[in-house]
């Protein structure tokens, strides 16, 4: 490969972690510097938020990169084969090993290691693998031969490994050795203004015939509000899941039919009501097979109390999406949040028939705190 080729390889995969926020600029900047180091890496962060797509671009853009890339998962291979698995076999060693067999460590000889979910790593595991971690040897099940490796490892968690030290699951001398160089990847809901952008990717990505799906305004700021549990994983599943059922339609959240959301994004849909804006039936009208866009026509009621003001909601939720430039004319923040919270008191009063107590437990307020919340607004119920 020549030179300038490698290049563009190299800057290809780091583009390839999308985002233009500023915790997404500290990882790529990071990322850069920790490629430079044969080091290991831990890598931190909730499960989806991408992980090997990180330990990948650390190995794209390192000495290594022509050199293998190996990757596997430490929580989904049962303990008695993992062994196997990371050091190799030698025929007859077991029940079933037919044949020599080389482990991943060999196969990333002079390349990279990825070790997802490393806290899943049985604990008599852990033994073996420090010891290869300090003298970069080898011993296959079965044999009686040390094999020498080079190998750089990336390994990966979702856990809170000090804790598991703690509570004597995971070795403290194995995470000293591991956590050299750590790197920390943001959930995606810290990062809601990539969201926008990572939603044209999915698009694009799966696009049928060329027919992207796209979102309404109302739809954008609601996905930058949910909390996204499951991160970019969640979310590119979503963009999926719109582009085999409505190809080349503007979505719009509010009339997607429940079963096809989460049940926090179809409660978020529900407190946005149907607004001018979100009331618009999907570009296009109908349906490839004819019919209204899913929601219109259903009987199940999408609709929250007319009284939630659908502006007021889009404007709370567009500020609390980390915005840093303000409007010239500047923004009512008390105006709108006495408004929010008015009208979700309101809901709450008419969902449980002015009864305080039930409409506090829903509010998940204080019962002193709700009257008296109830009396600024002058809103009735019952005790």
């Amino acid at each position: 490969m020549l030179w300038s080729e490698l290049m563009a390889a190299k800057d290809s995969t780091m583009s390839r972690i999308l985002g233009r926020s500023a915790q997404i600029d500290q990882l790529r900047s990071l990322v850069a510097k920790c490629a430079q180091s044969d080091a290991p890496v831990l890598l931190r962060g909730p499960s989806g938020t991408g992980k090997e797509l990180v330990s990948r671009a650390l190995h794209d853009s390192s000495a290594r990169s022509l050199r293998p890339f190996v990757a596997i998962n430490c929580g989904a291979i049962p303990e008695h084969l993992l062994e196997s698995e990371l050091f190799g076999h030698c025929k007859g060693s077991f029940t079933g090993a037919t044949c020599d067999r080389k482990g991943r460590f060999e196969l990333a000889h002079r390349g990279t290691l990825f070790l997802d979910e490393i806290g899943d790593m049985p604990s008599q595991l852990q033994v073996k693998f420090l010891r290869v971690l300090e003298e970069k040897l080898v011993q296959p099940v079965g044999s009686g031969t040390e094999v020498q490796i080079d190998v750089r490892i990336v390994a990966a968690t979702h856990r809170n490994l000090e804790d598991m030290v703690a509570e004597g699951d995971f070795r403290e001398d194995l995470l000293y050795r591991l956590n050299v160089l750590p790197i920390s990847i943001p959930a995606l809901n810290k990062r809601s203004e990539d969201i926008p952008e990572l939603l044209a990717h999915f698009a694009g990505l799966y696009a049928a015939d060329g027919k992207k799906v796209s979102f309404s305004r109302s739809s954008l700021l609601l996905l930058q509000a949910y909390s996204w549990p499951g991160n970019v994983r969640e979310l590119g599943n979503l963009v999926q899941r719109f582009s085999v059922l409505y190809p080349g339609k503007t979505i719009d959240i509010s009339r997607i039919p429940r079963e096809f959301l989460s049940t926090e994004l179809s409660e978020l849909a529900r407190c946005y009501g149907d607004s001018a804006e979100s009331s618009a039936h999907v570009v296009g009208e109908q349906s490839p097979e004819g019919n209204t866009f899913p929601g219109n026509d259903s009987s199940e009621d999408y609709q929250v109390s007319p009284s939630v003001n659908a502006s007021d909601f889009e404007q709370i939720i567009e500020l609390s999406n980390a915005i840093t430039i303000l409007p010239d004319e500047g923004v009512p923040t008390r105006d709108l949040l006495n408004n929010l919270e008015a009208n979700l008191i309101r809901t709450a009063l008419e969902q449980t028939e002015g009864n305080v107590s039930k409409a506090s437990e829903l509010l998940q307020l204080g019962r002193t705190s709700l009257i008296q919340k109830i009396n600024k607004y002058q809103l009735g119920g019952d005790s």
